[in-house]
């Protein structure tokens, strides 16, 4: 009994091992202080992987709040880096939705609109279809509620036509 235990303790001790050099080949980190930052991020990175395959996955309410305060702010970027850092599998339309949003209130312009800003905005309305077909924000602050009507923003946003020439757009207020 007692060689078994031993053969079988020594052999996961062994895949144990085997397991933690290939994690430092994979991961790379330059220091010893890297190590556990870089261990850190795989084991958060793990439980995600996790919960999201036994359905338990949330978004952070904490960091959630963050983006939204910043979001109100007009503080776009720090915003979607929050959504992001809130949803890091980019499975919540809700949270999707937000950075399509700030997408098109950074990129707007009563003059004209930036493109690549709107294209990007565009790439995550499509996520937000993806992830909920019926998506419809409850927030009384926003002006545009559906991934569609967003869509249609952007769309019109990266298209040229005569009515972008046109002064009294100057006048138009954002959404």
């Amino acid at each position: 009994m007692k060689e078994k235990f031993i053969q079988s303790a020594g052999l996961l001790l062994t895949v144990v091992y085997g397991g933690f050099i290939l994690w430092l080949y994979w991961a790379a980190p330059k220091d010893l202080g890297d190590v556990t930052t870089k261990a850190k991020e795989t084991i958060e990175n793990t439980t995600t992987k996790t919960e999201v395959l036994i359905g338990t996955y949330e978004v952070d309410p904490a960091l959630f709040g963050d983006g939204l305060k910043s979001f109100r702010a007009d503080n776009f970027v720090a915003a979607r880096d929050a959504f992001l850092r809130a949803d890091p599998e980019r499975r919540d339309a809700k949270t999707q939705f937000y950075i399509a949003y700030s997408y098109y209130r950074q990129g707007w312009g009563r003059v004209y609109s930036d493109d690549e800003l709107f294209k990007k905005g565009l790439d995550e309305t499509a996520r937000v279809t993806a992830i909920d077909k019926n998506f419809k924000s409850d927030d009384a602050d926003l002006k545009m509620k559906t991934p569609a009507e967003l869509k249609n923003e952007f769309e019109e946003g990266l298209r040229v036509t005569a009515s972008d020439f046109n002064p009294l757009k100057l006048t138009r207020e954002r959404k």
